[in-house]
Order: structure tokens, then sequence, then C-alpha cells
């Protein structure tokens, strides 16, 4: 099942809900506004049946490298990290999914977090497993027009099990009630969240030229997009 969200800086966004209390799903009261479905609505009860049943999405890395960021809890007066890695259909496209993993010092929970898009069904909000281990459950915690962030609270024996894995797997519901599993690669976590965290200024540069290269991206396809259209004789 292709999905695509219009980029949120996972990065950055996880660097703003840093601080964000482990409390925060009090807040997620409302469900996002309800999103076209043209396909259903020509459609709606002749849907083909092999469309039906579990999809699995396979994701690619849309960053170079996992990236490790820190900072300061001021309220809680506790440091705390987080690795965080961006991820789409192909490693050319724009990002799909984001994973981040908060470690907060002194505490064996551990946050696994994921920015998700849009028109999945909040509930029973999400579940995940490394390779064939054990499922584990998390939910949905807030929205926004373009994406939603989820999240589950862990031990240090899950943060290890993702270290020595290949594969993460996180299973939602689509809007016909489908499980959807996007099955994320592990590759390189390991190093990054026990390594050395980035310099702040260097991962704002690196989402800078990030954002440059994706809007470069989008005009070229927009070009792309309006020659074939001219080209295209009227019918």
């Amino acid at each position: 099942m292709p999905m695509s969200i219009q980029r949120l800086g996972a990065a950055a966004l996880a660097a703003s809900m840093l601080f964000v209390g482990v409390d925060a799903s009090a807040q997620n009261t409302q469900k996002p506004p309800a999103q076209p479905r043209p396909q259903q609505q020509q459609q709606p009860a002749q849907q083909p049946q092999q469309q039906q049943g579990p999809l699995r999405v396979d994701l690619q890395p849309t960053q170079g490298e996992w990236t490790k960021v820190c900072g300061k809890d001021p309220a809680a007066n506790k440091e705390i990290c987080y690795t965080t890695r961006d991820f789409g259909t192909a490693a050319d496209q724009p990002p799909v999914l984001a994973l981040a993993v908060y470690d907060v010092k002194g505490d064996d929970q551990r946050i696994v977090r994921l920015l998700l898009p849009v028109a999945l069904l909040l509930r029973p909000g999400f579940r995940f497993s490394v390779d064939k281990g054990a499922t584990q459950e998390g939910g949905f915690e807030i929205c926004f027009p373009n994406g939603c962030f989820a999240e589950a609270k862990v031990k240090g024996t899950s943060i290890d099990q993702m270290k020595k894995g290949t594969i993460m797997n996180v299973a939602v519901k689509n809007q016909a009630n489908n499980e959807v599993t996007f099955a994320l690669p592990l590759a390189g976590f390991a190093k990054a969240f026990d390594g050395a965290a980035i310099d702040p200024k260097v991962l704002e540069d690196q989402q800078k030229r990030l954002e440059q290269e994706l809007q470069k991206r989008a005009e070229e396809q927009r070009k792309q997009l309006e020659s074939q259209q001219s080209a295209t004789p009227p019918k």
C-alpha cells in the first residue's frame, strides 16, 4: 500500500517533542479531520477481494545514517538523548515514517516514538516487534495535518533486541481496517544509540541540505509532469 506524507522534518519535530512529558497522551482527545477517499467513493462496495487482508511495506532509510541528539530536560533536570532515522519507500523518495528511541539518563524505561502517516485508525494503536520476537503495543499521542506521533514505553531489554535485530515490524490499521506492516531496517542503530551525540549545528546543516534536495526533486517531478501533459495530444 504506497503512502506518502509531506515531509515534516522528522528529526526537527522529534527535537521539538524532546521535552514533552510521557503523559502527553492526555492531549489526544480529538481525531484528525477525515481525509478524502475518492477511490472508495467511486466503488464503495466493489473493491476487489484480493486487496483485502494484511499488507506489508518494506521501507528504506532516506537518511544516510542514524542520528543521535542529546539535550537537558529543565523540568526533570535530566539528560535526554534520542536516536532517530527517517524511512521511505525508496532511498530517493520523501520519508513516510520516522523512528526515534528516547533514552533518559538514569532510567531503565525508554520511549519508542514513531511519526506515522495520516489516514490510519487511531485505535487500537500500533504493534511492533523485532525480527520474530515478542510483539509489543503502543498508542497514538497527537496528530498534525500531515502526520501522527505514536509511542510506546519499553524496557532496556527491548532496546537490546533492537541493537541485535535486523528488522523492526510496525503494524497499524488503515481506513479499510486492513493491517499494514511497515518493515524498518535496523542496521547501524546500535552504533548510533551507544555512540556520541551529533553537534546541533551539524544536524541543522544536514536538515537544511535534505530539505533543499527534497524541494529540488519535487520541482523536477513537477516540470516532468507538466512536460508529459503538454506532449499529450488532446482527445
